[in-house]
């Protein structure tokens, strides 16, 4: 679902102009050492789950929601993993856009959730075992990695 205040962008600037967006993504592996997916409406790839953060809205507490919003599950915030920036995306409405990532690595605040598609973003979601993951890019495998890797510090790209 499109944020109210990015509707309202578009309005006034059009579907063209690239829009700079601070958005987050949540790697939530479970006990069993599984990961949490989505299979994206849009492009049919599976991914870990994402969205724009509201204004003002703290980034731990983003990814928090949209998780929840996307699959039902309730998850913890452990630790950021990175600080990216996604390549430019036209999206399948025709917007042009480009994200601001804060990953962070999650786990379910409970265990033995089953998750659910709760929005119309998702056409499936699921876990998977981390050694045994569906079609997805390799963009999106290389954050999974960033997680597995459970450095103390978070990945940035270096200047």
């Amino acid at each position: 679902m499109i944020p109210d205040f990015v509707s309202d962008l578009r309005n006034v600037v059009g579907p063209d102009f690239l829009l700079w967006l601070p958005g987050v993504v949540g790697v939530v592996v479970d006990e069993d050492q599984r990961v949490l997916l989505q299979r994206r409406f849009a492009v049919g790839l599976w991914t870990p789950l994402s969205g724009i953060l509201e204004p003002g809205e703290a980034a731990a507490a983003g990814v928090v929601r949209e998780v929840a919003e996307e699959t039902g599950v309730q998850v913890v915030v452990e630790r950021l993993v990175a600080v990216t920036s996604s390549p430019q995306v036209r999206h399948g409405n025709g917007d042009l856009a480009q994200y601001l990532e804060i990953v962070f690595a999650c786990r379910p605040a409970e265990a033995g959730q089953s998750p659910r598609v709760c929005d119309d973003e998702s056409v499936e979601v699921a876990w998977f075992a981390l050694d045994a993951l569906p079609p997805m890019t390799e963009r999106m495998r290389e954050l999974i990695a960033l997680v597995e890797k459970d450095e103390p510090q978070a990945y940035f790209a270096a200047p």
